[in-house]
């Protein structure tokens, strides 16, 4: 039988100001990811294959340095049917807030420019 069908991803990048390290936690039902601390101008990627039934999810948490007082919780990957093949979604966290670019893959509409997707919780 197989186990995968498809593969998918997602990239967390640091672009914020001042030298501020970007701090991430990822899980999904079967993986922890960090805590990791991404410096400026360096980024997280994680690739994987997408399960059978198409239910891969990755949730993540990030805060801005210094004090990491700023933070933001939100899902930073799933699918959105059978249909849908995954792609790489691309996370760029910046001082206004966390962008959002998928690269190929999605099912339902989404701009393919970087977007807007949430603002730092304060």
């Amino acid at each position: 039988m197989l186990d995968h069908v498809s593969g998918g991803g997602f990239r967390i990048s640091n672009e914020l100001k001042n030298k501020k390290r970007l701090w991430m936690r990822c899980y999904s039902k079967d993986d922890v990811l960090g805590p990791n601390i991404i410096p400026i101008g360096q980024h997280y990627e994680n690739l994987f294959d997408i399960n059978f039934w198409h239910t891969t999810r990755f949730m993540c948490t990030l805060r801005q340095g210094p004090n990491y007082r700023h933070y933001q919780n939100f899902t930073a990957f799933k699918l959105f049917a059978m249909a849908d093949q995954g792609g790489l979604w691309d996370w760029r966290a910046r001082e206004n807030g966390i962008y959002l670019k998928k690269e190929a893959g999605e099912y339902v509409y989404n701009p393919v420019w970087m977007h807007k997707e949430y603002d730092w919780i304060y």
